[in-house]
């Protein structure tokens, strides 16, 4: 048993540092492009729903703290109270959607259905808070503009990024570390 949570530890925190990696490969932008939901996808895919959520708690905890794991190496409270923030708390809010739905899940194809339920929910929640934080809220055109900004330039590219997740995370299975 103590080995079995030694392990589970130990995939958390690596799948954290994946997070802190994919987020630093970063294209500029208003929204920064990353990998971050790539590896959020990759995460919950070889975690599963309670470690890959504690994973993702974990990496948020620790930008939080001041560690620059976030994109162009951003760290503390600041960033999760910025435009992008909600995005970031939006991946926590995508691991528990995919804990919750874990026992209705029953192939690969409901797996990537919940992560895609997971992802609108992250779009919608970093969407809120970037109208919010930037004080557009209620303002005419505003969702209308942060959709614009935020998520129709993403969707395709999310898109790719839960394609190769999905074939990453089956390669990986097939590995010791991830049985």
């Amino acid at each position: 048993m103590k080995n079995k949570s030694v392990r589970t530890l130990t995939r958390i925190a690596m799948m954290a540092a994946l997070l802190a990696v994919c987020a630093w490969i970063t294209v500029p932008s208003v929204i920064p492009f990353t990998l971050q939901t790539f590896g959020v996808f990759l995460t919950l895919k070889l975690l599963r729903g309670r470690a890959g959520s504690a994973a993702i708690l974990l990496y948020v905890l620790l930008g939080a703290a001041g560690l620059p794991v976030f994109s162009s190496f951003g760290a503390g409270v600041g960033v999760l109270l910025g435009p992008t923030g909600g995005y970031i708390l939006g991946f926590i809010l995508s691991g528990l959607v995919f804990w919750l739905a874990e026992p209705v899940m029953r192939r690969p194809r409901d797996e990537n259905l919940v992560l895609i339920a997971g992802l609108l929910l992250c779009y919608g929640f970093g969407t809120a808070w970037f109208t919010i934080s930037g004080g557009s809220w209620g303002t005419p055109g505003a969702l209308k503009r942060a959709l614009t900004l935020c998520v129709l330039p993403y969707i395709i590219p999310d898109a790719v990024k839960l394609l190769l997740a999905h074939l990453v995370a089956g390669r990986l299975k097939k590995l010791e570390a991830f049985k």
